[in-house]
């Protein structure tokens, strides 16, 4: 994640500035209010705030002219309490020097990905259709953290729009990041329990230490998720539950992104990023009484904005994100070194940890899945494509992941394996 030179007439830096001015008011106002119980309209609630460079009684002063949508403010103030985001941490974290990564997503779906300075949030702009999916949904979500705070679902903590002027109305969601700011992932894997075209060129894959591998790689490298009993059960009950909610949602299309460090390796092989942070310096720039203020101040705000450069972190910085944070001590998954650590068959540790999440939870089974469905079972294993429907894609997803899970111990039959882990066909 290398930052480039961000110029005036560089759309997605503003972008992403007005998104961090949006989110410091929003939250904030949020809040600042009493704690109250949720009612059914919180659910369905957006709240609207006009930004520019004066400011007025609702909002400051801004760089730029934009409209910021927060949606669901309570809600996803409630769902940052449940998975343990103090809430001051979670602004300074997103609105004070901030890592300058824009990323193509690696999917198809063309989103871009923003990390917070601390590595710990990630935000990503999604199509207006899934943040109207997400909102349609977004009681059974609550219900279904609430009700399993180890979940190993994405973790929503905020939904909003950012409109800027003549421009489109960009929808975005800030959620986790489930790699660790201080740990090489050594190799990555997006898993949907596909074999169809679920594969990334192993040649390219040499080059590049930070390829997402898919399906096909994972089983010709003979990959497998050490758990011994303990955490086996740990995993295997949890993913049932989120699947099972996926399900009964009508949701595909989602993938296990698999993270795994060899602790034997640690660090020496450098595979983390480097970042870059970009402030603009705007200190320089006074209050000029004139008829012409506004035009005035943010010319000379552009042009400042213009003229930074990105700039490596210094160690100082880098210190902030060396340990897991409070949040990630506080989930089953994700308390080990910020990850899971593999365990042998009497659950003892193992040399690699495991970095788990399920992914891309925003897909139904609409018309154009089910157009994509026949097209591709034309030419292809209708059972085995991406696109199925929902009971049978949670049902091939839980089966392959079961199937991932290495046993240790020889002594154990297939008949032992299969008591340990029914798989859950609802």
């Amino acid at each position: 994640m290398i930052g480039t030179r961000i110029g005036e007439d560089h759309v997605n830096y503003v972008l992403m500035y007005n998104m961090l001015t949006g989110i410091r008011v929003g939250v904030s106002r949020c809040n600042a209010k009493m704690h109250r119980e949720l009612v059914d309209a919180d659910f369905k609630a957006a709240h609207k705030f006009s930004f520019d460079i004066t400011g007025n009684e609702l909002t400051p002063s801004a760089k730029y002219d934009f409209k910021f949508k927060d949606y669901a403010p309570w809600v996803f103030r409630r769902l940052r309490e449940f998975f343990h985001i103090d809430a001051a941490d979670y602004l300074v974290s997103l609105t004070s020097k901030y890592i300058l990564s824009e990323l193509g997503s690696p999917g198809k779906s063309g989103s871009f990905f923003y990390f917070s300075r601390d590595y710990r949030f990630i935000i990503k702009t999604i199509h207006h259709t899934e943040h109207k999916f997400l909102r349609k949904i977004l009681k059974e979500y609550y219900e279904h953290i609430r009700n399993n705070p180890d979940t190993l679902l994405s973790r929503f903590y905020g939904l909003h729009r950012v409109k800027l002027p003549r421009g489109p109305k960009i929808h975005f969601v800030i959620m986790n990041n489930i790699f660790p700011p201080h740990r090489d992932i050594h190799e990555n894997y997006d898993l949907k329990g596909s074999t169809v075209g679920r594969e990334y060129n192993e040649a390219e894959a040499a080059k590049n230490p930070r390829a997402v591998l898919k399906d096909l790689n994972w089983i010709k490298r003979g990959r497998h998720l050490e758990l011994g009993p303990e955490k086996r059960k740990l995993f295997v009950e949890q993913l049932e539950k989120d699947v099972a909610l996926l399900q009964r949602l009508n949701i595909m299309d989602y993938s296990l992104l698999v993270g795994l460090h060899d602790t034997s390796r640690g660090n020496k092989d450098k595979v983390r990023e480097d970042f870059f942070v970009f402030q603009p310096n705007t200190k320089k720039i006074e209050r000029i009484p004139s008829s012409h203020k506004r035009e005035s101040k943010a010319s000379k705000l552009r042009k400042a904005v213009g003229e930074t450069e990105p700039s490596k972190l210094d160690p100082s910085t880098t210190k902030l994100v060396l340990d897991p944070h409070n949040e990630r001590r506080k989930c089953r998954f994700y308390m080990d070194d910020g990850g899971f650590r593999g365990t042998d068959e009497h659950d003892n540790p193992t040399n690699y940890i495991y970095y788990l999440g399920v992914i891309d939870i925003l897909t139904p089974y609409n018309t154009v899945k089910k157009v994509e469905h026949a097209w591709k079972s034309l030419k292809d294993d209708k059972l085995y494509i991406s696109a199925v429907h929902p009971q049978w894609y949670g049902k091939r997803f839980l089966e392959f992941m079961f199937k991932t899970i290495k046993y240790n111990d020889d002594s154990l039959t297939e008949q032992n394996k299969t008591e340990n882990i029914e798989v859950s066909t609802s």
